[in-house]
C-alpha cells in the first residue's frame, strides 16, 4: 500500500458519513417538528430546525411520504432495539417489560399524524404499517414471554393484543389534556400480574 492510499479513499469515505450525518440530523429535526405540528408540516421549518438547505433534505427524501416513512421507520427501530437491552438491563422482565411499553407509549402518544399516515391510501404507508407490527411484535412477544417465565405475568397474553390495547388507551391523549392513558396501563399492567400464593 502506498502512502497516498488511504487519502485516496478518504474524502468517499468523508463524503459518505457526512451524508449519513445530514440524513440523522434531518431524521431527527423531522421527528421535533411533527411532534409540535404534524405530518404536514412546512419543509422549510424541517430543515431550519436541521440547520441544512431544503436541497438536501430532497436529495435524503424526494417526496413527504418518503422522509414520513423514514422518521418512523428510524424511530420504530429505536423502539425495537430498547426491547432486547432492556431485558438484559432491567432488575425484572417484568420491569423490563413496563420500561418497554413506556418507550411505546412515548412513541404513539408523540407522533401527530401517524395515525392518519397508517390509514392513509399511500402504498407507502401501507408498508410502514406492516413494518411497525414485523419490527415491533417479536420484541413484545420476547418481553411477555421472559415475564411469563420469571412467574410474573399469567401466561396467555397475546403480544398483537396488548399493543393494539395500548394503542387504543392512547387515542384521545392529543384531544383532552385531562386524559392520561399511562394511568390506565399501569392498571392493565396490573391487571397481567400472576396472583401471589398467600
Amino acid at each position: 500500500m502506498t502512502a497516498e492510499g488511504p487519502a485516496v479513499d478518504s474524502p468517499s469515505r468523508s463524503k459518505r458519513a457526512d451524508a449519513q450525518r445530514n440524513r440523522e440530523t434531518v431524521l431527527t429535526a423531522a421527528a421535533e417538528v411533527f411532534v409540535t405540528a404534524g405530518v404536514d408540516a412546512p419543509i422549510r421549518r424541517i430543515a431550519a430546525r436541521a440547520g441544512v438547505g431544503m436541497a438536501t433534505i430532497y436529495r435524503h427524501f424526494p417526496t413527504r411520504a418518503d422522509l414520513v416513512t423514514a422518521v418512523y421507520q428510524h424511530q420504530i427501530e429505536a423502539c425495537a432495539e430498547a426491547g432486547p437491552d432492556l431485558l438484559a438491563g432491567a432488575g425484572s422482565p417484568l420491569d423490563a417489560l413496563r420500561q418497554w411499553i413506556d418507550l411505546f407509549v412515548d412513541f404513539l402518544v408523540t407522533k401527530h399524524g401517524l395515525a392518519d399516515a397508517l390509514q392513509s391510501d399511500d402504498d407507502r404507508f401501507a408498508a410502514l404499517h406492516a413494518y411497525f407490527l414485523d419490527r415491533l411484535l417479536p420484541v413484545c412477544a420476547q418481553l411477555l414471554d421472559a415475564a411469563v417465565e420469571a412467574g410474573d405475568i399469567r401466561p396467555g397474553t397475546q403480544p398483537y393484543e396488548l399493543m393494539r390495547g395500548i394503542g387504543n388507551l392512547c387515542i384521545g391523549r392529543d384531544s383532552d389534556p385531562r386524559y392520561d392513558p399511562r394511568r390506565l396501563i399501569a392498571l392493565l399492567l396490573q391487571g397481567l400480574r400472576q396472583p401471589r400464593a398467600t
